[in-house]
């Protein structure tokens, strides 16, 4: 097993938080909170206001959420928080059985609210992957948080630095995996790399208990209606 240091060294993002500390935050998380736009692909929308996902990043939600289920024996809570309505995110979540998807909402704290109060978790046991100005009201107040970098908004990511929004700040941008980088870097902090990779390459019953519970798993949708988080 390799130590922290020597895990940490293999990664080229920015550590604003030290590796031990961010491995003692992972040890305290039950949710994952992601962006979209941004994170899992470059931002870039389609006439429909669609932005699509790859199966790098896909790979790697499924692997964190089994990594996680291998160091706590249940399910992690993994939500997508989006600031517009979008049918590709909607689609990602049925078929990877996050819990939850909120679409078009502007002040992501209220999403954030909802969420915890749904499933009786606390921000500081929430790890959020963002990227831009919107997510700031989140990012602020999550045990965890990693920025997606970008070179074209350099004072945009000095001041979410300075602001102390940040723990981890990726090497790659969303268009070149991203979320794939993080979440190979905290599955390496774990502790249990190489067990999580190798139940899943041999399909191990530790696995496939893993995945069973998580099929089972029904996403909602949700949207902001008059103010409020409603029923999408």
């Amino acid at each position: 097993m390799h130590s922290i240091q020597e895990i940490a060294a293999q990664f080229k993002g920015r550590f604003i938080s030290a590796p031990e500390a961010i491995a003692d935050k992972l040890h305290q998380i039950k949710a994952f909170v992601f962006d979209w736009d941004g994170v899992f692909n470059r931002g870039w929308k389609n006439a429909q206001g669609e932005s699509p996902f790859n199966e790098v990043d896909s790979m790697g939600t499924n692997l964190l959420r089994f990594n996680h289920h291998l160091r706590n024996k249940k399910q992690p809570i993994s939500a997508v928080i989006t600031g517009e309505n979008n049918n590709a995110a909607i689609m990602f979540a049925k078929r990877e059985h996050f819990h939850a998807v909120y679409c078009g909402i502007k002040y992501k704290a209220q999403a954030l609210d909802h969420l915890n109060e749904a499933y009786g978790i606390m921000d500081g046991e929430v790890a959020f992957f963002f990227d831009d100005v919107l997510d700031f009201s989140i990012a602020e107040r999550c045990g965890l948080r990693i920025m997606v970098n970008r070179s074209c908004n350099p004072l945009l990511i000095q001041y979410a630095l300075e602001q102390g929004f940040v723990d981890y700040l990726t090497e790659a941008d969303g268009a070149h995996y991203a979320l794939r980088e993080t979440i190979e870097l905290l599955s390496g902090l774990s502790g249990v790399y190489d067990d999580t990779i190798r139940e899943r390459a041999r399909f191990t019953p530790r696995y496939q208990e893993y995945i069973n519970q998580r099929n089972q798993i029904e996403p909602q949708f949700f949207t902001i209606k008059d103010a409020k988080i409603a029923t999408l």
